[in-house]
């Protein structure tokens, strides 16, 4: 096609000008007057001379835009007779589309058109793309720009129009979708009857159209002839306002359309100075400082991305009903695509092209793949290629961030675990801002948090993947992440366990700042412990996730504490670490245990204890022991338990753990009360809470009393089970210890019942419910409600 043109120009096509054109370039080139089209084509592709093919391909654009009915039209005949179907692919006998570049694709086009009331009138250049097809949601952001441009809402307070309008969003949002269709229902409004005018700016494109080139664009698409532009940009600036001035005393407003701008000074020489016309911006940065109203675009909603892929297919194929036959495997498609549209376009158009492909096998192609973006490309559309424009873009110092946020625990990162990648005291807060004002980076849940795209994390995690010195960056920096966060869950988890007389732990002053770390940075400890598959970091995950075991119980994080103590034990196997294996099988046993999976958790304590024998390590199996009863009672194994509860309270003896021994104890009593042994539950929940009381712990003491209390009404001692439940409540609600204090006043309730005191029952009971609540215990919760219920019957 490029030698086609060339051609055309050469034999007059163009007239003199394109003649003198094609000599010229042939000089650019290198080539002498008598050389080919074939070889000046050729001789063009050299990236040498891509500057001086851009200059020349510029030149034949206003060349041909100056008249298009005069001359495009003999050109594109002659293009015809060289090659067939060149000519009709950029001239359709209305005007000239140069979006593919006039010569050898150096040349950005620049995309112009004006629009008149319903119709088109091209005046230079390619038209306002039409309406996106399978367009879909988005309704409020489209009602925020349709209020911002409608011509009545000037003089409105609630909601005045403005002059600018800027959609921002991450690339493949669906910014220029939603520009577009905003610009189609406003014109079919009659908002503006002096035309719709339409600029790709290309901004984020190696070579973005420069503000000054997008004028001389417009003012041609105004009709402007080139002669008549000026040689300065002000005064091209000057002509520009004027145009429009004129054109809105002629025919009315006008909206300008400029899709894809990177900066505001792209913009700023296109704000014309009249009120009555209007701007609309795409960009992926925010661009605040244009005074406009800015639109974000966030991530279709499940239902949007499901009525998208569903359009998508019957667009092509109205009887296409993949999407409606299999509407959970579509919602994990989406889910898979991040909701975001141009993943989710490209996953329809694969779908389009393969009909027989059921959406059940593109799903799982997407979730093994260790890599999405290799999938969501189409041939013609890719969502690494739109994330990586942005990228590339960036500085330095906010690229290594980009990619080191991809690499961080968690769905969220903190300001402090931002820190610690990037190797520094404190969030780099500039950086974090310009990166959320590109869309590459999202604000979290609460101040100091932040989040990436799921796909640009992906993005982010290839970019390190495809370099050796990033991959030695990234693992350094998650070495930081996993040195803080041992050091600071260690800092809690004494905390946690601080007794008076213990020495301080650093940094929480008390129990309630050491859980607000914990609950915030939960997701990522957790995550953080998974990087113990990788042998680097194997060590580092186990002595973590041996400082997360008490607070995962006690906010009752099961699930969380099992995938916890897995993952560490299997990292233990790596570092060939035996000693903390054995730990971890006993916290796996504890989580099992509270998610109801008994036997599972009586081979792991088994496992636990063999490990500990065999290090010799008395202590240790002694913990082996009292956890291995708690698992044999739960699974109903009662004398078992009593047998292990008692080699578990001899060991403490053995070994002079007085504190521990007191542990012992109140679980041998429990296994007692289940026997039925009340008498022998008692004394041993009486020696419990006699230790705990001599080693100063109060919450050990708080849940003795409670299971003394347990003791003394199945012994028909109601009103001393009363007097225990009462000291336990004293001492647990200083603790928080909600799940805690949810047993006892639940305990409490039936020991009014059984007292016939009904109404301080149904109290003890609601209580008991508000507590349960508290500690992420709904189904013992509604048991509790449901007991008060029944009271007033």
């Amino acid at each position: 096609m490029r030698a086609a043109l060339l051609a055309a120009l050469a034999e007059g096509a163009g007239g003199d000008g394109g003649r003198r054109a094609v000599a010229e370039l042939a000089r650019a080139v290198g080539l002498g007057a008598g050389a080919s089209a074939q070889e000046i084509a050729e001789a063009a592709q050299d990236p040498a001379r891509r500057d001086a093919v851009r200059e020349w391909g510029e030149a034949v654009a206003e060349l041909l835009a100056a008249d298009p009915h005069g001359l495009a039209g003999p050109v594109a005949q002659a293009m015809e007779r060289h090659a067939p179907g060149s000519g009709t692919a950029w001239y359709d006998g209305d005007h000239a589309d140069f979006r593919d570049g006039v010569f050898l694709r150096e040349v950005i086009g620049k995309q112009v058109v004006i629009q008149l009331g319903g119709a088109a009138v091209p005046e230079a250049m390619a038209g306002l793309p039409p309406r996106p097809g399978g367009f879909t949601g988005r309704e409020p952001e489209m009602a925020a720009l349709l209020s911002a441009l409608d011509p009545d809402g000037a003089q409105s307070s609630e909601s005045p129009a403005t002059l600018v309008a800027a959609v921002s969003g991450l690339g493949g949002i669906g910014k220029t979708a939603l520009a577009v269709e905003t610009a189609h229902l406003a014109r079919d409004r009659g908002w503006f009857p002096g035309g719709v005018l339409f600029i790709d700016l290309h901004g984020y494109d190696p070579e973005p159209v420069t503000a000054d080139h997008a004028l001389q664009a417009l003012l041609r698409a105004l009709g402007i002839l080139p002669d008549h532009i000026p040689t300065t940009a002000d005064e091209r600036a000057a002509l520009y306002r004027s145009a429009l001035a004129a054109r809105a005393e002629e025919r009315g407003a006008v909206l300008i359309l400029a899709d894809n701008a990177s900066s505001p000074d792209q913009v700023r020489p296109l704000l014309p100075g009249d009120s009555r016309h209007h701007v609309l911006v795409t960009s992926r940065d925010r661009l605040p400082q244009l005074g406009a109203r800015l639109v974000a675009l966030n991530q279709l909603n499940p239902k949007e991305a499901y009525d998208l892929l569903d359009r998508a297919l019957r667009i092509a194929d109205p009887h296409d009903s993949r999407v409606v036959e299999a509407p959970e495997t579509a919602e994990r498609l989406a889910d898979l695509c991040g909701h975001l549209p141009l993943a989710l376009q490209i996953a329809a158009a694969l779908l389009v092209d393969d009909p027989d492909m059921p959406v059940p096998e593109l799903v799982a192609e997407l979730a093994e793949s260790r890599d999405r973006l290799v999938h969501l490309d189409d041939g013609e559309r890719s969502v690494r290629a739109a994330f990586e424009l942005s990228y590339r873009r960036l500085p330095p110092g906010q690229a290594r961030l980009l990619r080191l946020l991809a690499l961080a625990p968690g769905t969220e990162v903190s300001d402090e675990v931002v820190a610690s990648l990037v190797g520094a005291d404190v969030a780099p807060a500039r950086e974090l801002k310009a990166l959320a004002r590109a869309h590459l980076v999202e604000r979290g849940s609460g101040r100091g948090w932040w989040r990436l795209h799921d796909l640009v994390r992906v993005f982010g995690v290839g970019v390190v993947a495809g370099d050796a010195g990033l991959q030695e960056e990234g693992e350094a920096a998650r070495e930081r992440v996993l040195g803080s966060y041992m050091r600071w869950a260690a800092a809690a988890d004494d905390r946690l366990g601080w007794l008076p007389g213990m020495e301080e732990p650093e940094r929480f002053g008390d129990r309630g700042q050491a859980l607000a770390w914990l609950d915030g940075e939960r997701a990522g400890l957790v995550a953080a412990v998974g990087w113990g598959r990788e042998e680097r970091f194997a060590g580092a995950a186990v002595r973590l996730a041996e400082g997360l075991g008490a607070y995962l119980a006690w906010r009752r994080y099961f699930d969380d504490w099992i995938a916890v103590a897995g993952a560490a034990r299997q990292a233990a196997l790596l570092a060939g670490d035996r000693l903390g294996e054995a730990v971890m099988w006993n916290h796996l046993g504890l989580a099992l245990r509270e998610a109801g999976r008994s036997d599972e958790a009586i081979d792991a304590h088994i496992r636990a204890r063999d490990l500990h024998q065999l290090a010799g390590n008395r202590h240790s199996e002694a913990v082996a022991w009292n956890n291995l009863g708690l698992a044999l009672r739960k699974a109903g194994r009662v004398e078992e338990a009593i047998d292990a509860h008692i080699r578990a309270r001899d060991l403490y003896q053995d070994v002079g753990d007085l504190h521990y021994e007191g542990t012992a104890w109140n679980n041998l009593g429990l296994a007692l009360q289940e026997a039925g042994r009340a008498g022998e539950a008692i004394d041993a929940h009486t020696r419990a809470r006699d230790v705990f009381l001599a080693t100063g712990d109060p919450l050990g003491g708080a849940v003795t009393w409670n299971n003394l209390g347990l003791a003394l009404r199945h012994a028909g001692r109601v009103g001393a089970a009363i007097e225990a439940y009462a000291k336990s409540l004293e001492l647990a609600r200083d603790f928080e210890d909600w799940y805690g204090v949810g047993q006892t006043l639940h305990n409490l309730a039936n020991a009014y019942r059984d007292d016939d005191q009904p109404a301080q029952a149904r109290t003890a009971y609601l209580q008991s419910a508000d507590a349960f609540t508290r500690a992420n215990a709904p189904v013992e919760a509604a048991g509790a409600r449901a007991r008060a219920a029944a009271l007033l019957k």
